[in-house]
């Protein structure tokens, strides 16, 4: 569940904000992704689902990993990855406490997100563009949609103003 800082924080000004990257299915929004370099010190990217979306976790993987202790999944969901270019993490990325979609009858365990999320991580700048590559996979009951988008912040952005307020998020795994 968000906190009301997190809330707030998801309200903030949308110029900072990159223009969203849509993901379709049928011609539908399924889900749609957007960023910001906030305070000069966190990469943020913010993915908002269309209702009966969801989308899975970071360490979708490890999570599932740790559930079957040894034993053979029979399905695995592909975990959102985030791959930076122009920035390196200098420290864990967070998400928020994912929501278990697990069905342990059939040994598919995974985590995720509906509505809502938000991914960040401290980072410094490198050489180059700073340019986000995000992939992953966003599911309804009947469907899945492989996703696979790059964001472009702004060149010579500074991301100035005040740390980002990350209460809510948890470490990811």
């Amino acid at each position: 569940m968000m906190t009301i800082p997190l809330l707030l924080f998801f309200a903030g000004a949308a110029a900072d904000w990159t223009k969203p990257v849509e993901v379709t299915h049928d011609d539908k929004t399924s889900v749609s992704y957007r960023a910001k370099l906030a305070g000069g010190s966190h990469v943020l990217v913010e993915v908002k689902l269309e209702p009966g979306w969801h989308t899975f976790a970071l360490d979708n993987d490890k999570r599932a990993s740790e559930k079957l202790a040894g034993k053979k999944a029979l399905g695995v969901d592909k975990p959102t990855s985030i791959a930076l270019q122009g920035l390196a993490a200098v420290g864990p990325w967070l998400q928020p406490e994912p929501k278990d979609f697990s069905n342990a009858e059939i040994r598919m365990f995974t985590w995720g997100f509906e509505n809502q999320a938000l991914f960040a991580a401290p980072v410094k700048r490198t050489a180059g563009p700073m340019q986000l590559r995000i992939r992953g996979q966003a599911c309804t009951e009947a469907v899945c949609k492989n996703i696979d988008v790059t964001l472009a912040l702004p060149a010579g952005g500074s991301g100035g103003g005040a740390a980002p307020d990350l209460a809510g998020l948890v470490t990811v795994r």
